[in-house]
C-alpha cells in the first residue's frame, strides 16, 4: 500500500515539466548537486567539531557552549541549503528515487538524525551550565553525539550509493528486496 503511494507520487512529480527540466539540463543538475554536497560537507564540518567536542575528544579546554553557539548558525545555514538542493535532487529524478532502497535507508536515517538532533539539543541546552567546562561532557550527552555522528555518516554513505544501480528494480532480485526498494510493478509480476 505505502509502496504504491510513494510510486504514485514520484510519477506525479516526474510529469512535471520543471522536474523534466531540471533532470535533462547541462548544467542546472550538477550546479545543484554540487551545492548539495558543499552545503553538507559545512554543515557536516561545522557538526563533527561540535559532535566531537561533546565527546570530549577535541578542544577541552573550550566551553563546550561556546562551541556551539559559534558554530550553529553556519551550521543551520548549511543544513536548510542542503535540504533544499536535496528534495531538488529528489524532484529531478523521483521514480528512481523513490525506488532505490538507499534513499529509502537515507530518509529514515534522516528523520533518526532530526530526532536525535531535537533530543541532544534539548539535553545539551538543559544542562550545559553544570558542566559547560568540563573537558569531558556527561554520558548522555556523549551518546548523543556518538548517535550523531553514526547516523549521519550512515545519510553520506546511503546517499552516495544512490547513483549505483545494486539493488534497482529493473534488476533480478529477490522479493524482500523488490518490496523494500518499492519495486511495486515486479512484485506484481512475481505474484501472477
Amino acid at each position: 500500500m505505502l509502496n504504491e503511494l510513494l510510486l504514485t507520487f514520484a510519477q506525479w512529480l516526474d510529469t512535471h515539466q520543471w522536474s523534466t527540466g531540471i533532470h535533462e539540463s547541462i548544467y542546472v543538475y550538477s550546479w545543484i548537486e554540487a551545492t548539495h554536497v558543499l552545503t553538507l560537507m559545512v554543515f557536516l564540518g561545522m557538526l563533527c567539531v561540535i559532535d566531537l567536542r561533546m565527546l570530549g575528544v577535541i578542544f577541552p579546554n573550550v566551553p563546550a557552549s561556546k562551541i556551539a553557539q559559534r558554530l550553529d548558525k553556519p551550521m543551520m545555514i548549511g543544513f536548510v541549503v542542503m535540504l533544499i538542493t536535496g528534495f531538488l535532487l529528489f524532484y529531478a529524478i523521483p521514480v528512481r528515487s523513490t525506488q532505490s532502497i538507499w534513499f529509502r535507508i537515507k530518509v529514515v536515517l534522516l528523520i533518526l538524525a532530526g530526532i536525535n538532533a531535537f533530543m541532544f539539543r534539548a539535553k545539551m541546552q538543559a544542562s550545559s551550565g553544570t558542566w559547560d567546562l568540563d573537558p569531558v561532557p556527561p554520558k548522555r550527552i556523549r551518546m548523543g553525539a556518538a548517535a550523531s555522528l553514526v547516523l549521519w555518516s550512515g545519510v553520506v554513505i546511503t546517499g552516495r550509493t544512490i547513483a549505483y544501480d545494486w539493488f534497482d528494480c529493473h534488476k533480478q532480485l529477490p522479493e524482500f528486496m523488490y518490496w523494500a526498494a518499492g519495486c511495486v510493478n515486479e512484485l506484481a509480476a512475481l505474484k501472477q
